[in-house]
């Protein structure tokens, strides 16, 4: 079966803290690695400027790993902006206009899980879902019935074949680690259940604090 490829790339939450930290330097590592030529449209609802929105991507790739002169260019010069509010449909209007022939554009919503249904619905009604894909990337639910919610929502638009989930918490290599140190190690699985362990605490320690980010 032949791969059906993305022809743009949005990403909402473009002016926060996982678009600064991940999205910019992804961005820039695929132009320069493979010769990412899509456009790449950031929605956000800060205020900003097209000119703004470059400025934040220079200084994400700045801090984090480095600008490549010709990567960014390209990125730069791919990169539109849409400022706006989730909840107003002309936000959504004005996505369809930027995408112009674009007929199957990914969503990658780096937002936080309570706005996924009002952006997915947004979508929908501006006919951006049509062949689209989303990507949705945050703890997906706080357990089974939130996550099976969250899941009803996104497929209210999307078939599950378009849909890709990426949950950076329960994905560490940390958590994963510590599957591994118990299991494999015969010395400790017989004992490090719940009969013999009272509490495990997880402890990461950042080196940055909770700005902008602190409501979610």
């Amino acid at each position: 079966m032949a791969t059906i490829c993305s022809d743009a790339f949005v990403f909402f939450g473009a002016t926060g803290d996982l678009a600064y930290k991940k999205i910019f330097p992804a961005l820039q590592a695929m132009i320069k690695r493979d010769g990412f030529d899509l456009p790449v449209i950031g929605v956000a609802r800060a205020g900003w400027t097209l000119e703004q929105m470059r400025e934040r991507a220079r200084d994400s790739l700045d801090k984090n790993g480095g600008i490549d002169a010709d990567a960014f260019a390209k990125l730069s010069a791919r990169l539109q902006y849409i400022d706006g509010d989730y909840n107003d449909p002309a936000t959504f209007a004005r996505l369809k206009q930027a995408l112009g022939s674009a007929q199957r554009p990914i969503h990658y919503l780096a937002i936080p899980p309570s706005l996924f249904g009002v952006v997915v619905q947004g979508l929908a009604k501006a006919g951006c879902a049509n062949d689209a894909r989303v990507i949705v990337e945050k703890p997906f639910g706080r357990d089974l019935a939130s996550a099976q919610a969250l899941d009803q929502t996104l497929h209210d638009v999307f078939p599950e074949t378009s849909v890709f989930r990426i949950d950076h918490y329960l994905g560490k290599e940390a958590v994963q680690n510590l599957l591994y140190f118990r299991f494999a190690n015969t010395f400790l699985e017989p004992i490090w259940n719940r009969n013999y362990v009272d509490s495990v605490q997880i402890t990461m320690a950042e080196d940055f604090g909770v700005q902008g980010r602190g409501s979610f």
